[in-house]
């Protein structure tokens, strides 16, 4: 038997609050079963378009990386680095918000990355066509990887909103509704015994008066 809530008293209203509790306790553990749900169903949508993201991310990267080291091959680490430390950083990266089930997720938005030879702001001249192809590629990767950045911690909320909803669904099924059960029995039987003693007392009572 499931353990009794301590300090009840077996009153009607005491009864008739914790029937309250049972039916609102019933109600929040099918809404959450239900978000539970189809916080498990956006999970795993999110999580396969994640696949996708992630490979096509993983082959930019690994584009843009070999290019890097071609235009090394070319023009030497040293140069490389000299018009790495020459180009203007883009602009930063917005972040916003939706909501999924009552979770907020982030929503990243980058502005343009390709750009032009000139925007860049290394020279054109000492340098080659090899680094201009390497600077295409991450330019191409970097929104891949704000892309990837924002569906990643897309799930990483929304896991942790299932563990936290399941362990409330778990506390009301195995917990807080069998407790309330159990007092609401417990009651209405400690009820049931006072009426019996009570209708007893007055059956003594009324036989005594009539026996003077």
């Amino acid at each position: 038997m499931a353990e009794l809530i301590e300090g009840v008293n077996p009153t009607r209203m005491e009864l008739l609050k914790l029937k309250g509790k049972v039916k609102l306790a019933k109600k929040g553990h099918r809404l959450l079963k239900e978000k539970r749900d189809a916080l498990i169903m956006e999970f795993f949508n999110i999580l396969e378009e994640a696949r996708g993201v992630r490979r096509r991310t993983e082959s930019k990267l690994e584009e843009a990386y070999k290019a890097l080291i071609l235009s090394q091959a070319i023009l030497g680490g040293i140069k490389v680095r000299e018009a790495s430390m020459a180009v203007k950083p883009l602009d930063g990266v917005e972040v916003r918000s939706r909501n999924i089930m009552g979770v907020k997720v982030p929503v990243l938005e980058i502005g343009e990355t390709r750009r032009t030879l000139i925007e860049r702001g290394y020279g054109i001249i000492d340098t080659s066509a090899q680094l201009d192809e390497a600077t295409t590629k991450f330019e191409e990767a970097l929104r891949a990887v704000v892309e990837l950045a924002e569906i990643e911690k897309s799930i990483r909320l929304l896991a942790e909103e299932i563990e936290s909803t399941k362990r409330r669904v778990n506390a009301l099924e195995n917990i807080v509704i069998p407790r309330l059960s159990a007092t609401v029995k417990y009651i209405k039987m400690r009820l049931d015994e006072m009426e019996r003693e009570n209708f007893f007392k007055l059956k003594r009572i009324k036989t005594t008066m009539e026996s003077a």
